[in-house]
């Protein structure tokens, strides 16, 4: 299935595509779809009513489209997890997964436009295949417990600032925290749609030109065992978002290659995820 939230930022409707893309309503089941929905067995409770056809159709063409889970406790990001990306920026391959948090708020529509700060030279682009925890996960015995944890997979645009980033403090917090710097969506797909998550191409283009073309499968760290490893040191709650790393060709590791600046269109998809498109405008 496809989750997906409709409708103006706050005022977001919770719906679901069908097999031919219509969209239902979910008023009748759920106010949002957050970690509490997701916690209660929201997902079958769709699938069922899905199922029965008794779900309201729901007009979303012309309509914004918002992130697809609504206020994540916490987005924890992987850096570094492609080997390529790695090297391209001059950075040790890494022998266990770097780990940073971003701010929740970042989390933003998957057209959204995104803001690039006052003061930014270096505003930069990450495609990112989301994991969404749907079932608390804590002290994981093993890898092969994760998929029972994970609501579904998104796409995710972790935009960065390199300066802010990496010269102005020895934590990547300043570079990666900015408002707007996570577009996520447009769904939430479930994992029985998905299937193997390590075989997923994932594209990005600034303003037609490819910057990155690559597949899941080359992860350094794959989805079960981020998920694992994650949980051996947070508590994953229902609702929390996964950003687990980018392949090469962001700005940072093209010398040459222009960062971001106001109107540049940026526009990303994974297989089966969907696709994004964001305008950048000065904050």
């Amino acid at each position: 299935m496809k989750l997906l939230r409709i409708g103006e930022p706050g005022a977001e409707m919770p719906a679901v595509l069908g097999d031919d893309g219509t969209a239902f309503a979910l008023t009748g089941l759920t106010t949002d779809i957050d970690g509490l929905f997701l916690a209660s067995g929201g997902v079958d409770r769709v699938r069922q009513a899905l199922a029965e056809g008794s779900l309201p159709r729901v007009k979303v063409a012309g309509r914004r489209i918002g992130a697809p889970v609504a206020r994540p406790g916490k987005v924890v990001c992987v850096g570094l997890n492609y080997r390529d990306h790695a090297e391209e920026t001059g950075a040790a391959v890494p022998e266990r997964p770097v780990v940073f948090m971003k701010d929740p708020s970042t989390v933003v529509g998957p057209h959204d436009p995104v803001r690039i700060p006052r003061g930014s030279v270096k505003t930069d682009w990450e495609v990112e295949l989301a994991v969404v925890i749907g079932v608390e996960a804590r002290y994981l015995a093993g890898p092969a417990e994760a998929a029972g944890h994970i609501a579904g997979y998104a796409i995710s645009n972790d935009v960065s600032e390199r300066e802010f980033q990496l010269e102005y403090s020895a934590q990547w917090d300043l570079g990666k925290s900015c408002e707007t710097f996570n577009p996520l969506g447009p769904w939430l797909v479930t994992p029985d749609e998905v299937g193997d998550p390590q075989g997923l191409g994932l594209r990005l283009s600034v303003n037609g030109e490819v910057r990155q073309d690559s597949d899941t499968k080359n992860m350094i760290f794959d989805v079960a065992y981020l998920v694992w490893y994650l949980s051996q040191y947070l508590v994953l709650r229902p609702g929390d978002v996964i950003n687990t790393g980018t392949p090469a060709g962001v700005a940072l590791g093209l010398p040459g290659t222009p960062y971001l600046r106001a109107g540049d269109v940026v526009e990303l998809s994974i297989d089966g995820l969907g696709t994004q498109r964001q305008t950048f405008i000065n904050a």
